[in-house]
């Protein structure tokens, strides 16, 4: 065994030694500077810390008791999640047997037979006998891997196993990014629909003093179906925000490993929703070390590296030493007695001579899937970067957004209140009164829409970021 351990220490192992791509050497995300803060949307800006880390939980910085609950249950109890998780057990488990080639293979076997002998063929006249042989014995064998084949295989499913890890955060974050979103857009849906249908009311009311001054001769027919025609727009739109609530309803039930007909919706007030303040700006420098596509992107360069020294070790010489020892006798007891000793020691050499271009070739596909990998690896960092950047600019924008919309619905309700007063007062009409009530409705559909889109690219910075994922994976 000490020889196989020195000359097992002396070999190399070829190929490339796999070495971590650099950081990106940038220190920004967006062209002309990250900004601190976004500008103030409904009277409240969201700042950026800079060089802080998502926490594992970050669902919970939007303020909703039924959310986490919604959260945490489904990441107890989701089919994708289990997947992802049994995946890595199995990759563990293939990598750890894999690491077996490293000891010495030792089996051990027993056996009995019956057998006949013809001693003619021996030019014997010795008349034929039959007999019963029992056979006891072990062997021993080891391969010197002298150039690092079975080395480079075992890194190879080492690296598959983290590929594997990386997919479990990047399910976690799928899980959590879509339930947190899906919530969020069905509590939109919820109050453009509660909206929409006051308005629907208001514009039927208008119809209804529309015809009634058309009847009198005070107002036009055309006055009547112009207003027909919003009515009818209006009400087209209520089935398809139906359908969107109820598609959310039937994600968020599959998500939560429930099928659609027996989960109860998670209902949320859009209200009760808590736009975080105090948002994570991770360093560029260090994204690519939090981000699971990121590192499944380098574990899979990982094992493109590995494979090539695989590949390159099938070209070379290799060697295994094997040894044996067994006991023989014609009856069980005589398995111990004198002369019943059997034994051998051999080393055998194998070197592939001519395999007709298969083993170069195979190392030429090894290193352009190398080169694949590299390629893939530096397209996923920037595509990563480019996330980021998406959700910066987009919650600068939505700030904007909010806030024009905001003050939209306050001029609009400002103006309600006016007309409110002169009709009390007497000196505005009953359909002034509702064409006022209706731009109010409008102006605070619109800055639902715009609220909610601030909360999921919200959620969308977060998964960005990578969103704390290492805090709840599976430990190895």
């Amino acid at each position: 065994m000490a020889v196989f351990a020195v000359v097992a220490l002396c070999g190399c192992a070829v190929g490339p030694d796999f070495v971590p791509p650099e950081e990106p050497a940038i220190s920004q995300y967006v062209r002309g500077g990250d900004a601190s803060s976004t500008p103030a949307g409904d009277g409240r800006a969201q700042h950026f810390a800079a060089g802080a880390m998502v926490p594992a939980d970050w669902w919970r910085m939007f303020g909703s008791a039924e959310l986490d609950q919604a959260v945490d249950g489904a990441l107890a109890v989701n089919p994708s999640l289990q997947v992802a998780e049994a995946n890595l057990r199995q990759a563990d488990a293939v990598a750890r047997s894999g690491a077996g080639v490293f000891y010495p293979q030792v089996a051990a076997q027993a056996q009995a037979s019956r057998q006949t002998t013809t001693p003619v063929r021996l030019g014997s006249s010795a008349p034929s006998g039959i007999f019963n042989v029992f056979t006891l014995g072990a062997t021993i064998s080891y391969a010197l891997d002298l150039f690092g084949g079975n080395r480079r295989a075992v890194e190879a499913q080492a690296a598959q196993a983290e590929v594997q890890r990386y997919a479990v955060g990047a399910a976690w974050l799928t899980l959590t990014g879509t339930l947190v979103n899906t919530a969020i857009a069905r509590a939109g849906y919820a109050a453009q629909i509660a909206a929409t249908d006051t308005l629907v009311k208001i514009v039927r009311e208008q119809v209804d003093v529309t015809r009634a001054q058309v009847s009198a001769g005070m107002a036009a027919h055309a006055s009547e179906l112009s207003l027909l025609s919003q009515l009818g727009s209006l009400e087209a739109t209520l089935p398809p925000l139906a359908q969107r609530m109820d598609q959310a309803d039937h994600l968020g039930a599959t998500l939560a490993g429930r099928f659609p007909s027996e989960a109860e919706p998670l209902v949320l007030s859009l209200d009760s929703l808590v736009l975080p303040s105090d948002l994570p700006r991770m360093l560029p420098s260090e994204l690519v070390r939090h981000r699971p596509d990121v590192l499944a992107a380098q574990a899979k360069l990982h094992v493109a590296a590995a494979q090539v020294g695989v590949a390159t070790a099938a070209m070379l010489p290799n060697i295994v030493l094997s040894a044996s020892y067994g006991r023989e006798g014609v009856q069980p007891g005589s398995l111990l007695g004198a002369g019943g000793g059997v034994w051998g020691i051999a080393a055998a050499a194998f070197a592939p001579v001519f395999q007709g271009g298969t083993l170069y070739f195979r190392r030429r596909a090894a290193q352009a899937q190398f080169e694949a990998a590299q390629a893939n690896y530096r397209q996923v960092v920037l595509a990563a970067f480019a996330q980021v950047a998406d959700a910066l600019r987009a919650l600068e924008h939505d700030a904007l957004t909010v806030d024009a919309q905001d003050r939209a619905r306050q001029a609009a309700g400002e103006l309600m209140t006016e007309v409110q007063a002169n009709y009390r007062a007497g000196t505005a009409g009953y359909l002034q009164l509702l064409v006022a009530n209706a731009q109010y409705q409008q102006a605070t559909i619109g800055y639902i829409q715009a609220h909610t889109q601030r909360l999921q690219d919200t959620v969308a910075l977060f998964l960005a970021l990578g969103a704390g994922w290492e805090a709840a994976s599976p430990a190895r």
